[in-house]
């Protein structure tokens, strides 16, 4: 197969070399759109048809445009014919722009729901975490059956060369009781 029959390249080179930047002629074509959308066009363009058909039926000496208003229809199409391209251009780049919203905004919702599952599992963790701790009822049950338990023992065999010095009740020894002797 020959290179020129194939379809699925567009040709290079063959252009007149007109150029145009594609952003620029975008953003006229959106100036446009909001033109042609308002109603202060829709009441000019109003205005200006009403005026052409009493001027052409009204008045026989400035008759430029007899009643079939061929010129009237003519600017008419070709209004339409550079209005819908024009406006469907505003269309396409303003759905990109909502395209692209969108995915921005689909990516910061699944950024913030992660964090805030990260934020919940670690909010679980603390709370079991705090509920495993011991309450200061509890530690100090546990302390007074230490301290029981430590006086039940008695005092160390004193054969050892020093004597063995009582805890008091915050575990620990009790300076006031006599040292051992040199």
């Amino acid at each position: 197969m020959k290179r020129s029959a194939d379809l699925t390249t567009p040709r290079f080179g063959r252009g007149i070399g007109l150029h145009y930047d594609p952003e620029a002629f975008g953003r006229f074509s959106e100036a446009l759109a909001r033109t042609l959308g308002t109603a202060r066009f829709l009441v000019f363009q109003t205005v200006l048809v009403v005026s052409w058909i009493t001027l052409n039926v009204v008045a026989a000496a400035l008759r430029f445009d007899p009643y079939p208003f061929i010129l009237l229809n003519l600017a008419f199409s070709t209004q339409a014919a550079y209005a819908a391209p024009l406006i469907l251009l505003a269309q396409n780049r303003q759905d990109a722009r909502d395209r692209a919203q969108t995915d921005e905004d689909r990516r910061v919702s699944a950024l913030v729901q992660a964090e805030t599952e990260y934020l919940a599992r670690e909010m679980a963790n603390i709370r079991i975490l705090v509920a495993s701790l011991p309450t200061a009822d509890e530690l100090t049950n546990a302390l007074e059956r230490m301290t029981e338990a430590i006086d039940r023992l008695g005092p160390a065999p004193q054969g050892q060369g020093t004597e063995a010095k009582p805890l008091s009740r915050s575990g620990k020894a009790d300076r006031t009781s006599n040292t051992s002797s040199t």
